[in-house]
């Protein structure tokens, strides 16, 4: 497998930008016309060959430039990862799991070789080469959690699992849609997600809640979340919403396809052998308007989800402001045709060259 590193950035002049295999290979959230909250759970086993589903921990051409993003992020505000003390060992679960499925699944790019506990981590796209001490921090630049989630994509929180609830011990948070581990360090499963309108009332965090606590070891679980942010800023946290809220008010009809993205979350869930917690990573996918209706399918369903969504969840969204703008645009690439289940396109949406 070979991957071609972006040189791009997230924040700034905004040059992030997706290949056309990275369009072909988004995470596209929408199985059906319409949304609404469901605990949407799956078996994060394997999925169709190429997509970010078919491995454990993606890895793709904005590797490189994600990790960089997170070294600035990370400078600017090192709260963005803590642990707190009782999570170390979940540290190392979380080290050891993201080794040995990154050196598994893509070899030509990482490598670790183990000998009782001296290990030895290559990581060749930062140029990594690690030798330590497994179990013993003083042997790593960073704690084991820190030290590997510099090195994978996405956000993760770590989960203590007591008192029937999950708690949210552990966290490296840099790419996250506007939430904030440092308000949430400490807080339970209830409490952290307390602000998502109509779930609690319909008990989808209860369920969602009963799901999670039964997962075990030989069974990670998956599902997709989504939400739209303007630009293709990683960081969309609200310590710093005074730099990204208020680019929502510079999308015009002019240059919705090109400056507003949906945001795709994959989340996974995999359960930690020694400290029994839960590793919840949330990988972050962006994708503009323009790139995603060169693919028909998805243009069309997005048109007709937005377009029906509830206020309060476009609000929540994060896009009640440009929704008709964006409504718009998207109902010029909805011709009205059907479209088939399930969220890949079939062999008449093949996706387009983009203009």
């Amino acid at each position: 497998m070979t991957i071609r590193f972006n040189d791009e950035t997230f924040r700034d002049d905004y040059t992030f930008f997706n290949s056309p295999e990275a369009i072909a290979r988004f995470p596209f959230p929408f199985d059906r016309d319409d949304y609404m909250y469901s605990v949407n759970m799956e078996p994060h086993k394997t999925g169709p060959e190429g997509t970010p589903f078919n491995v454990r921990f993606d890895v793709d051409e904005h590797y490189v430039s994600e990790m960089r993003d997170r070294e600035i992020t990370l400078t600017e505000d090192p709260l963005r990862c803590q642990s707190l003390p009782h999570m170390e060992l979940a540290g190392w679960d979380l080290l050891e799991l993201i080794m040995r499925s990154k050196a598994e699944d893509y070899p030509e790019l990482f490598e670790l070789h183990c000998d009782g506990d001296r290990w030895h981590w290559i990581n060749r796209p930062l140029g990594i080469d690690q030798r330590f001490t497994f179990g013993d921090a003083t042997t790593l630049p960073y704690g084991p959690m820190e030290y590997i989630t510099r090195q994978a994509q996405g956000d993760f929180a770590v989960l203590d699992q007591r008192e029937d609830n999950l708690w949210m011990d552990a966290g490296m948070v840099t790419s996250q849609a506007d939430w904030s581990l440092d308000f949430d360090i400490g807080m339970n499963f209830f409490e952290w997600h307390a602000p998502v309108p109509k779930a609690h009332e319909m008990g989808i965090f209860q369920r969602a809640l009963k799901f999670l606590m039964q997962i075990n070891q030989d069974n990670p679980a998956r599902r997709l979340n989504w939400t739209m942010t303007v630009n293709p800023r990683l960081d969309t946290s609200p310590e710093n919403y005074h730099k990204w809220g208020p680019e929502k008010r510079t999308i015009t009809s002019e240059n919705v396809g090109q400056k507003q993205y949906l945001r795709v979350e994959l989340q996974t869930f995999w359960r930690l052998p020694r400290s029994n917690a839960l590793a919840f990573p949330i990988r972050c996918y962006l994708i503009n308007l323009e790139d995603l209706v060169s693919v028909p399918k998805w243009g069309r369903r997005l048109h007709r989800v937005l377009r029906d969504l509830p206020d309060e969840l476009a609000d929540y969204k994060g896009f009640a402001v440009n929704r008709p703008v964006i409504v718009d645009y998207l109902s010029q690439h909805d011709d009205g045709a059907a479209t088939s289940a399930g969220i890949y396109p079939t062999a008449d949406d093949a996706p387009r060259t983009p203009a």
